[in-house]
């Protein structure tokens, strides 16, 4: 086998799940391919988070000598402190009617979330380019946030394609000069988009609180 697919394999294996005992947990940050018998899934890991999705079955009844795998989320970081939204909503106002971003992060040693503001390039009112925070030590990214200035919060094709590779949730807070913005919320998973129906409902109260103080 060619060097370069013995080092692709390791960085990204692929695992048959067993039919008769559980499946050994990763160990360490990564991804891999989860062989069952009911399809195929892909599995990540990180340091605040694992999540299982199923990417698809088979398409012939055969017999798969695996056991079966099921989807899974598991936020091992804790909720978002509300109080880093309203910050955020600050600086989008501040900002208001051009776009801006930050990152919420977290620490893997110290369980502390913060709120980094990235190093911006460009930004117009429908338009942001900027550079990415460079993380060190334990700290790693859970949240990108990113404003809409006047217009509402939604994700775009560009976002689709800035967020294709990440593993994060992904924040628009639009309609900033509102005393009640908009906001959507999707968890991004290697190319896998989720959206959350319902934003938590203290990320409204805080991003209001911030309008009336």
């Amino acid at each position: 086998m060619h060097l370069a697919d013995i080092a692709l394999q390791q960085s990204f294996p692929s695992v048959m799940v067993p039919r008769h005992g559980p499946l050994a947990a990763m160990e360490r940050p990564g991804e891999r391919l989860l062989i069952a018998a009911n399809g195929i899934f892909l599995e990540i890991a990180r340091p605040w988070l694992r999540v299982v999705r199923r990417l698809g079955g088979f398409q012939h009844r055969t017999a798969i000598p695996y056991g079966e795998a099921e989807a899974a989320t598991e936020l091992h970081c804790g909720r978002v402190p509300a109080h880093l939204i309203g910050e955020f909503a600050a600086m989008a106002r501040a900002a208001h009617p051009k776009e801006t971003g930050a990152w919420i992060v977290w620490n893997a040693a110290s369980a502390a979330f913060r709120l980094i503001p990235v190093s911006i390039l460009e930004h117009s009112g429908g338009h942001l380019k900027y550079e990415r925070p460079v993380l060190a030590g334990d700290d790693v990214l859970v949240v990108d946030c990113h404003s809409h200035g006047c217009h509402p919060a939604f994700f775009s094709a560009a976002d689709d394609a800035d967020d294709c590779h990440d593993v994060k949730f992904a924040f628009v807070i639009g309609n900033c000069a509102a005393m009640m913005p908009s906001m959507a919320l999707r968890l991004c998973a290697k190319g896998i988009f989720e959206t959350v129906e319902n934003v938590p409902s203290e990320w409204y109260a805080a991003a209001r609180e911030e309008v009336l103080a």
